[in-house]
């Protein structure tokens, strides 16, 4: 028979290798952003609205297309698509094709590449928001240094980002970046070579 000691030690084991496992009870907010970023790396499509506090510059709208297929539209400039290591641009009706360095593209979704960016910040829970009607978990990100920002990003139900917002300067103006993600995985956003 297993010692009283032992009886009452077994099932407190037992639950931590339980909350262990689902990785949500003992997360903090760094593990809750490594895991967002697993999530979100391993999208096979979604939407971007980009808006700067610049009014000189265009909002802009992104589609991606696992696994390297990027089209960026912003007016009046034209549209820009990004397959593999090649840029095609779209300006005024005329395509031109630029090749760029090998892994230009593909280094953006690199998972070591985003989590040893994760692993530089501080990361702090802001606790609980509601976006667009829907509820969402709200973390900050902290970088200091030369190029200090500071990063706001809103998490929804479904572990995906739903806004993330940036400050800092560049060069001697301050400037903000907001970024609005939608339409995860839809299979009818598709990305061809432009005609």
């Amino acid at each position: 028979m297993m010692p009283i000691a032992h009886r009452a030690i077994v099932p407190r084991f037992a639950l931590c290798l339980a909350l262990l496992a689902s990785g949500t009870a003992l997360a903090g907010p760094k593990e809750d952003m490594v895991a967002m970023s697993k999530k979100f790396l391993a999208l096979r499509s979604y939407h971007a609205t980009m808006i700067n506090s610049d009014k000189r510059a265009p909002k802009t709208e992104m589609d991606f297309v696992a696994p390297d297929r990027y089209r960026i539209a912003m007016p009046p400039m034209g549209e820009q698509y990004m397959i593999g290591d090649t840029m095609y641009m779209t300006v005024e009706g005329r395509s031109m094709r630029i090749p760029m360095p090998k892994g230009t593209m593909t280094q953006w979704r690199e998972p070591t590449r985003a989590f040893r960016e994760v692993e530089k910040m501080q990361i702090e829970a802001l606790g609980q928001e509601t976006l667009n009607g829907k509820p969402t978990k709200k973390y900050r990100f902290s970088q200091t240094g030369a190029q200090a920002t500071s990063t706001l990003i809103w998490v929804g139900a479904d572990g995906y980002p739903a806004k993330m917002e940036t400050t800092g300067v560049a060069g001697k103006r301050a400037y903000t970046m907001t970024v609005f993600y939608s339409r995860f995985n839809d299979p009818s956003i598709k990305i061809d070579l432009p005609k």
